[in-house]
């Protein structure tokens, strides 16, 4: 069938794409040539060859990594190492009675035997801590020694054997619980365990749900979704791979990330370029050259979009905590194997395909085009009618979902980082209860042995401390105290104590270490600060770095850059307020401000691209204002499909245990529904119009009428239009 004459104009011989350029039109050509399959079967080996040389991520078990190397804690921890016992870490053994009752002597008697099997479960060598009793005498606590050094599967394998030992012959009503640092990383390796495999099965199924129905075909689907099936398993080994040269911790929520983002992006480019090849089959009978043109378009926009993002990703580096750091450079690497097979091995499968795959919804030269018809056609014509009550409503409704921050708590303790409750966590409560604060894991301090008097005189005067214990000295000559204080387990008073604690022994020994669990809650926090006031400005930098290099605009990149901020704040704001009053968590994450903002600026900025590239080569022949009106139309529809697939798929992390992939996939989804719905579609058309050609300043562009006086651009009035 031949196009008809009306459409030579959208022929690439006719009408050169902006883009053009011997790099892509090389691509384009190569693969989508009549044995360009030889390239996408030649990836799919490589990626073969790649998954299996890396092996199985085994540290996708782990908990992650919130302390920093350098910090006090971290240094007292590796300190300890160097005292009698310092190799070993301690789980607690905490029993009460179901009644509620008082421990009678035939309890305490049998829960020391609980304790003994422990012991000889684990091979403890030594004479252990003897058991206490609470002051109430409703509970008792036996710490039980670990290896420091197990983690993951082995630790979860080690706590479940004293768990064990300490229920047999235990009996009613004696209800016993195992908690501490090593239970803590147990359960999480634990709750890790097949939730990893859990969420690709869940995210694949939501991928496959949204692009059936997007593309109401029973066989498109299973391309784009094979081509990132694929891709998500070579992206995790190269993961693994690079984990294991830089020395990075691919922990389980990176793991859990790295997919989402490969699944997520990776939909997201598929579905750009396949729009682009439905709209060109629309204009050219051939489809090879219909999808040659599809990927010499869209491909610089997919391009831009993953550099963007994996730049924006590359910040992290620039962080303190080793998860944010480790998070930073794999899921980059993931988001680059995605463009990469969705740029190489998606238009071979196309082209050996051809347009049968869009069966029943065949596009065939002459049918209707989107660019000029259609709900989103209609949308983008009223809001360049009224640009400035459309732009301002929609501006302060963000504005005031951004005030939701106002009250939103950061910062969780160690026993509200799960989201669902674990034997850690309920044995932890449980000490709570019925112990001093700081009784079941007391706070470390280490100094040179020659200032013990000052150090210890040090200690004691400190407000908040209730007692100061000489616990060991080091052939290194130092010596160790444990330090019990008088506030919860990692609140805002354990935080001063610890804080005025450090002060007053490094007045008494510089170098003296502060350590334990609400020391180490204490330097996440101030990490995870820190963090926040170096990335977020170096993510904004790097975006509006990319703008202004990909549109050559300096206005146009300003102003986009402070829409998606805007954006980002106020699903901050809502996903903040939300998660308090809405689902309950006690607050956010420390982490869950810092993920969520590189998220929601990271991959806004990728509709932003696919938009706004559209509207500049629509801008050539049709002016700023019917350029974008013609950019909304011709993009609403696939940005729309693609905000709803990822949000959707970042909702998905719920499946995961942990409270901060819950938080972040919650504000993310929500965000990313903000900006598909509000920002794309009312507030950058909307500022295009009123700004006008100015937009692009400094590199201008050909603002004429189009040609046809019944465009939007008519219905506008000519002595409007800018």
């Amino acid at each position: 069938m031949t196009a008809p004459p009306m459409l030579a104009a959208g022929t690439e011989t006719d009408h050169p794409p902006a883009h053009d350029g011997r790099f892509w039109d090389s691509i384009a050509v190569a693969v989508t040539a009549p044995r360009s399959w030889l390239i996408a079967l030649a990836v799919a080996l490589l990626g073969g060859v790649v998954i299996g040389l890396a092996g199985t991520n085994e540290a996708g078990t782990r908990s992650p990594e919130f302390l920093p190397p350098s910090s006090e804690s971290a240094r007292a921890d590796a300190a300890a190492r160097q005292f009698p016992g310092g190799d070993r870490t301690a789980a607690i053994l905490v029993v009460t009675r179901s009644d509620g009752g008082v421990l009678t002597p035939a309890d305490l008697a049998v829960v020391t035997q609980a304790r003994n099997r422990m012991l000889t479960t684990v091979g403890t060598p030594g004479t252990p801590a003897p058991m206490v009793t609470s002051d109430d005498g409703r509970a008792a606590l036996a710490p039980v020694p670990l290896s420091a050094d197990l983690s993951g599967f082995v630790l979860n394998d080690a706590v479940k054997a004293v768990r064990n030992a300490a229920g047999d012959g235990l009996g009613a009503p004696l209800v016993a619980h195992v908690t501490g640092g090593p239970a803590f990383g147990a359960d999480i390796a634990d709750s890790f365990s097949g939730a990893n495999i859990k969420l690709l099965v869940v995210t694949a199924l939501v991928v496959a749900v949204l692009l059936l129905v997007t593309y109401r075909s029973p066989v498109l689907w299973l391309v784009p979704l094979a081509v990132i099936g694929v891709a998500e398993q070579v992206a995790a080994a190269v993961g693994t791979a690079v984990a294991g040269i830089t020395g990075l911790t691919f922990d389980g929520s990176t793991s859990g990330i790295t997919s989402v983002l490969v699944f997520g992006a990776g939909t997201n480019y598929a579905l750009l370029l396949i729009s682009r090849y439905r709209e060109e089959l629309r204009r050219n009978a051939d489809h090879r050259k219909a999808l040659r043109r599809a990927v010499r378009m869209a491909g610089p926009a997919i391009l831009a979009s993953n550099a963007t993002v994996v730049l924006a990703l590359l910040t992290l580096i620039l962080a303190v905590v080793p998860s944010t750091r480790s998070l930073g450079a794999l899921a980059a690497c993931g988001l680059v194997v995605a463009a990469l097979f969705v740029l190489v091995m998606l238009p071979p499968l196309l082209a050996l395909s051809g347009p049968r795959l869009f069966w029943p919804f065949v596009p065939r030269p002459g049918s209707a085009d989107t660019v000029d018809t259609g709900l989103w056609h209609r949308i983008a014509e009223r809001v360049a009618q009224r640009p400035g009550l459309i732009g301002g409503v929609s501006v302060l409704v963000l504005a005031l979902l951004a005030t939701g921050l106002l009250g939103t708590t950061i910062g969780l303790s160690q026993t509200e980082q799960f989201r669902v409750k674990a034997d850690s966590v309920t044995g932890f409560d449980t000490l709570a209860t019925h112990f001093p604060g700081g009784l079941a894991d007391p706070t470390v301090v280490i100094a040179d042995t020659s200032g013990t008097s000052a150090v210890q005189q040090a200690i004691d005067t400190t407000s908040g401390v209730v007692s100061a214990t000489p616990t060991a000295q080091s052939a290194a000559g130092k010596s160790s105290w444990s330090v019990v204080i008088d506030a919860a387990p990692a609140s805002d008073r354990a935080f001063q104590i610890v804080a005025a604690l450090r002060d007053s022994v490094h007045t008494a020994d510089p170098a003296a270490l502060v350590g334990g669990s609400d020391a180490k809650a204490l330097d996440i926090r101030d990490a995870a600060t820190r963090d926040r006031l170096v990335v977020i400005p170096a993510i904004l930098a790097v975006v509006l770095m990319v703008l202004c290099v990909l549109l050559r605009a300096v206005v146009a990149s300003l102003v986009l850059t402070a829409a998606t901020v805007l954006s980002a704040l106020a699903a901050l704001g809502l996903g903040g307020w939300s998660s308090i009053h809405v689902f309950g968590f006690p607050g956010l994450d420390n982490s869950t401000p810092l993920f969520a903002l590189l998220f929601l600026i990271a991959l806004g900025v990728d509709y932003t691209i696919f938009l706004v590239t559209r509207a500049r080569e629509e801008t050539a022949e049709h002016g700023t204002r019917h350029g974008m009106v013609r950019a909304v139309s011709a993009t609403g529809g696939v940005i729309t499909s693609a905000g709803i697939v990822l949000a959707a798929v970042f909702c998905v992390l719920g499946v995961l245990p942990l409270m901060v992939l819950t938080q972040v996939g919650v504000i993310v989804g929500l965000g990313i529904l903000l900006d598909t719905f509000v920002v794309r579609t009312l507030v950058i058309p909307a500022l295009f119009a009123l700004i006008g050609p100015k937009i692009w300043w400094p590199s201008g562009t050909d603002d004429r009428a189009p040609q046809s006086p019944h465009g939007p651009a008519a219905a506008i009035g000519g002595r409007h239009r800018r």
